[in-house]
């Protein structure tokens, strides 16, 4: 009879720690999912802002004599604009370049309405991220058109605008879906854990009142809080790994490439799950240890 009890007490006991552990893999996966998009989006938001290119113009009164004199400053006027700080890609448009685009768009075919190098050439500058903002377009602006050769800048401003704030207020709510899924880990995963201290409350009880100290009755549920917190975050680190192993492979290097970004996700999925394991499981044990006998049965 008592092997039996056993047994089942045994099993009870398995069916809770895997109960435990899946509920941890479950909502640690799903905030790492959340963690992985946060990333990827600024990504794609920079990248947009990269696109938001301005144009950087020089003289348009061209000579044909001091083509080579004009063709040396302009190289000059380029590798300069290279070096500004609010610059993060600069490409050289030349007068031919500029009359092949202007027939492309207006759909010209002949060469007989054109005159000669009558477009400038140019520089089209897409700025770093950090610059394509309301408060900072105007300064990188000046310090483009204050290079020598430069002559005139030209930017679609409302374009940039419009485009940053649609990219704040996006990146706003997927970081605040992030806050509320970090919430509903510690929540979910709190839950778990009080209802697995709580089939053992007579134990933790018992263990009190023949005379264990708290400390020495915390320790082995502590112990087991780590265990379980690391095997759930794990179980779900690996989920979450096979899931975007599947679509990076689909979609290739439209993801971030930087792996300094996804260890440090790990190692915050994995620092959740096990830190609110323990921190649950003391709050629970511990109120167990401060209440009378009598509680347990209402509890």
């Amino acid at each position: 009879m008592a092997k039996s009890v056993d047994e089942f007490n045994k099993k009870r006991l398995r069916s809770s720690n895997i109960t435990v552990v899946i509920s941890i893999a479950l909502v640690l996966f799903l905030l790492g999912l959340m963690g992985l998009i946060l990333i990827n989006a600024q990504k794609y938001s920079d990248y947009i802002k990269e696109q938001l290119v301005v144009n950087a113009y020089f003289d348009e009164n061209f000579d044909v004599k001091d083509s080579v004199k004009i063709a040396k400053l302009e190289e000059e006027t380029f590798k300069k604009v290279q070096t500004l700080a609010p610059v993060k890609k600069a490409t050289y448009i030349s007068r031919d370049m500029a009359a092949k685009e202007a027939k492309k768009t207006m759909g010209i075919d002949s060469d007989a309405l054109f005159e000669e190098n009558i477009f400038p050439s140019s520089i089209e500058v897409a700025l770093k991220p950090e610059y394509v903002d309301p408060a900072k377009i105007d300064e990188a602006i000046k310090v483009i058109k204050a290079v020598p050769g430069i002559v005139d800048v030209k930017n679609d401003s409302t374009l940039m605008v419009d485009v940053y704030n649609n990219l704040s207020r996006i990146l706003k709510w997927i970081l605040g879906f992030s806050v509320l899924f970090l919430i509903l880990a510690v929540v979910l995963i709190n839950n778990s854990i009080r209802l697995k201290i709580f089939s053992k409350r007579f134990i933790i009880k018992t263990m009190q009142l023949v005379g264990a100290k708290r400390r020495f009755i915390l320790k082995p549920f502590i112990i087991e809080a780590v265990i379980l917190g690391a095997i759930g975050s794990v179980i779900g680190l690996l989920a979450l790994g096979g899931v975007w192993y599947y679509f990076t492979s689909q979609i290739g290097s439209a993801f971030v490439q930087d792996t300094n970004q996804y260890f440090w996700l790990v190692i915050l999925v994995l620092g959740v799950g096990i830190f609110i394991s323990v921190l649950s499981t003391i709050f629970a044990t511990w109120r167990f240890l401060k209440s009378n006998v009598d509680d347990l049965y209402y509890s």
